[in-house]
């Protein structure tokens, strides 16, 4: 083998090593429900039991026609409304669930799923100012409702800019005091998912000021920066963040994002190898030491990554993109037009699907 074959399998290893003894990542979604679960109190009539079994297999348009030859039978049965209302809910058709929710309401004051459905239902139809009074009262969660109903409620006074009440929803979701800087980090969170970044950003400010050795606050605010482009307190903001929590494979990702963006590729290379150390799972580092690499003209190096990211997810297209673009650059023109091609087949099947 040649000394330049040997330098590259040699660079290659340093990227790669330790890589298959780290594994294992935790995904939380957002809709997982609060630990303490209250049971449905929907009514217990026999008659409703087939519908409901329908519900639960996702036949819904057979669920609300069996409850349409129930109320041919008697329109005045005890819990009808709710029936038809959780239905529709379910369904997706949120405004007609709106109408047989508050039919339910005012047939049953004490019906608290009811209530709740009705809260989501005004907030899944874009109406969140509607939504909050019913979220309010019932902050519970039910098994059809499907989401977390706080985590909505939280989402509600973001979008209605009522700001110190998110921070309480959410602060009471995860277990901390409201004016805690773990109060205004996940708020802060929050505030970027639903695009409020100003507000986001002067909360994560305040939760670095209240506790500027808070893991997570100086990484969130070198997101903020690294989105506005404003790459200088991006990095200062991420160094901070490798200050604190020296672990965490994200921050090394994303310093590195920013140095690629100022065209300093070596000290990119050198944190995504931090990163990929740290965590063998995600893709990000691998398509983004393809980009760097390439970047350097080192291409047979940057399709090692490109592919190694390709068979971790087949269906990105940015990642055969960049493959194309390397093969080009390596005079490999087929390989090149299959992968440009696959690219923008992936690219077309996603805006098809939004």
């Amino acid at each position: 083998m040649s000394s330049a074959g040997h330098k590259l399998n040699w660079r290659w290893n340093c990227l790669t090593a330790l890589l298959l003894a780290l594994c294992g990542a935790a995904y939380c979604q957002e809709s997982q429900p609060p630990t303490e679960r209250h049971e449905d109190s929907r009514p217990g009539d026999a008659a409703f039991s087939e519908p409901r079994r329908l519900l639960q297999a996702g036949q819904y348009d057979q669920a609300l026609s069996r409850l349409d030859e129930i109320a041919a039978t008697d329109r005045t049965l005890k819990g009808l409304s709710h029936e038809y209302g959780v239905a529709f809910y379910q369904k997706g058709d949120y405004m007609r669930a709106i109408d047989s929710l508050k039919k339910a309401q005012a047939e049953d004051s004490a019906d608290n799923e009811a209530t709740q459905l009705l809260g989501l239902s005004y907030y899944l139809a874009g109406r969140p100012a509607e939504a909050i009074p019913f979220l309010e009262k019932v902050q519970s969660w039910f098994p059809r409702a499907n989401v977390d109903a706080a985590y909505i409620l939280g989402i509600c006074y973001i979008q209605t800019k009522d700001y110190p009440k998110a921070r309480t929803a959410f602060a009471r979701m995860f277990d901390v005091p409201p004016d805690s800087a773990a109060g205004y980090l996940f708020t802060a969170r929050m505030l970027l998912r639903q695009e409020f970044d100003p507000v986001a950003e002067e909360y994560a400010q305040k939760a670095a000021t209240l506790d500027p050795k808070l893991p997570g606050a100086h990484l969130l605010l070198g997101e903020l920066f690294l989105y506005k482009s404003r790459v200088p307190e991006a990095i200062e903001q991420f160094q901070k963040e490798i200050s604190v929590n020296p672990a965490n494979a994200a921050t090394f990702y994303k310093l590195a994002d920013a140095y690629s963006r100022i065209q300093k590729y070596d000290e990119a290379e050198r944190l995504l190898q931090r990163s990929i150390w740290l965590d063998a799972t995600s893709t990000g580092p691998y398509i983004l030491m393809g980009k760097v690499l390439e970047k350097k003209g080192e291409f047979e190096l940057a399709v090692r990554a490109l592919r190694r990211a390709a068979a971790m997810d087949p269906n990105n297209p940015m990642t055969h993109h960049l493959l194309g673009q390397t093969y080009r650059d390596m005079g490999r023109k087929e390989e090149a037009e299959t992968e440009l091609k696959v690219a923008e087949e992936l690219r077309t099947k996603q805006d098809s699907h939004p």
